[in-house]
């Protein structure tokens, strides 16, 4: 049943976007298996200095978030939204146990393959820790989150995964996460800061090409789901920055004039010689700029978290009273 709503889920998406005009693909449906394992890779490499900034975060100040986290009660659930490998998480999570802390971890995934990778090397790593992983998007999955019960609840949105959207689905996002939370629960949020804008442009268009195969993956995606003939080399991806706004864009550039023919859609679809599909967004703050989402959105900051060169920002953020 599962597979059946997710094609019919990226069939519905497909045929919106690529009928818009300009073209567009969603970014969540670039993490498959193989689009998730592209993506681990890449966050290994040292121009995705993202990565290594959250690391450095967990890493000093894990004792101090252990504290904020436990503040005011000591149970709590701390629920992840895209949780991927778990790599800087289980950072937390080793040094919540070593602290006796008393509480249970709900990762939210949309690969299968990858939730179920984190789930085992939890229990085999950390094995006192109780794992409750949950598949799909997180989206359709807030009314089951908010089911999870009255104990405290930490939820985890990381490695600036919030920047995939633009400003009104951020706080459509926001929103939808306070509506959610109860009173004591609290909001850990992950930002990437503006900064030198070629440092941020060499972090998604990578030497080793991993960011456009990343892209590409999805083109392979539509074939082998919606039995479409979409041919990778007749595309090539494009990256841009804006400094000003601080929004950074991805793009899948036709080539040549082509059509592609989507058998599951019972369509085709014409693309012009340079015609672009708009893949996905990775926005950049400043500090102003996290205040007013957190304002807007009903939340007040506790406190934000800096590694050494302040490129990233944790935020730890609580509903208004």
């Amino acid at each position: 049943m599962e597979q059946i709503t997710l094609l019919k889920d990226i069939s519905r998406d497909v045929l919106a976007g690529l009928c818009s005009t300009p073209k567009h693909l969603s970014s969540k449906y670039l993490y498959d298996n193989r689009g998730s394992k592209i993506f681990k890779e890449i966050m290994h490499m040292p121009e995705y200095y993202l990565t290594d900034c959250e690391l450095e975060i967990f890493q000093s100040y894990k004792q101090d978030i252990y504290l904020d986290f436990v503040s005011s009660t000591g149970k709590f659930e701390l629920v992840e939204l895209g949780a991927g490998d778990g790599l800087k998480t289980k950072i937390l999570l080793t040094h919540f146990l070593n602290q006796n802390a008393r509480f249970t971890y709900t990762p939210i995934d949309i690969s299968e393959a990858a939730l179920r990778n984190l789930t085992t090397d939890i229990n085999n790593k950390l094995p006192d820790i109780s794992v409750n992983g949950l598949v799909g998007d997180y989206f359709q999955l807030i009314e089951e989150i908010n089911n999870c019960g009255r104990t405290k609840k930490i939820l985890l949105f990381l490695g600036s995964n919030i920047g995939n959207f633009n400003k009104t689905e951020t706080l459509i996002f926001l929103n939808k996460l306070k509506d959610v939370m109860h009173t004591n629960d609290l909001l850990f949020i992950g930002f990437d800061l503006k900064k030198d804008p070629q440092l941020i442009l060499n972090a998604y268009n990578d030497a080793q090409g991993l960011t456009a195969d990343f892209n590409l993956n999805l083109l392979t995606r539509i074939n082998n789901e919606l039995s479409a003939n979409f041919d990778l080399q007749s595309f090539k991806h494009h990256e841009v920055y804006n400094p000003q706004s601080g929004s950074t864009k991805s793009y899948l550039i036709s080539q040549k004039d082509q059509e592609v023919k989507i058998q599951k859609l019972n369509k085709t679809f014409h693309f012009k010689k340079w015609e672009s599909i708009f893949m996905e967004r990775s926005q950049k703050y400043d500090l102003n700029t996290i205040q007013s989402l957190a304002e807007q959105s009903g939340f007040e900051i506790i406190k934000n978290y800096y590694d050494k060169q302040q490129y990233f920002a944790n935020s730890l953020w609580k509903i208004m009273s």
